[in-house]
């Protein structure tokens, strides 16, 4: 099945572009999330205009990525979890944790922007970067401290 691709997918293309993919990926997640539509032939004289607003507002998008960065860089987050013996952690924080207390510090941020390969198991300060677009990405300064420990 071909799809023309609405929004950018990891892994398969960005906003435009007329992929070939399965045709379970393409009815069961593509089409029902509104990530792609199907490339009929009327479908693909409008990609055209889809491509030019799509890069006018990549422009724009790119521009208030970088003036956000600008301002995440500056964000500390500290996670208190439960910890055992040898420092061994009760639990762990997640990209949805991260992405939970970003927004209450009023940062509005999808947990699948975290690009958080494993959710963090151990103490100490990690530099965990947040994808604001594709080829923007600030990188945010996440503690995790045992809790009831003084910071």
């Amino acid at each position: 099945m071909e799809v023309i691709l609405k929004e950018d997918v990891d892994t398969l293309g960005h906003r435009g572009d007329v992929v070939k993919v399965a045709d379970g990926y393409g009815r069961n997640f593509l089409l029902p999330k509104k990530l792609a539509i199907e490339a009929t032939s009327a479908n693909r004289n409008v990609i055209e205009q889809m491509k030019q607003s799509a890069l006018r507002r990549s422009a724009k998008e790119k521009a208030d990525a970088q003036q956000l960065v600008a301002q995440m860089e500056q964000v500390e987050l500290v996670f208190e979890r439960k910890v055992g013996e040898n420092e061994h952690l009760f639990g762990s924080v997640t990209s949805s944790d991260i992405a939970h207390a970003l927004e209450q510090k009023g940062y509005s941020v999808d947990r699948r922007k975290v690009q958080l390969d494993e959710p963090l198991k151990q103490l100490g300060e990690f530099h965990i970067p947040v994808k604001l677009h594709r080829e923007v990405s600030a990188h945010i300064k996440v503690t995790v401290n045992a809790e009831g420990e003084e910071a």
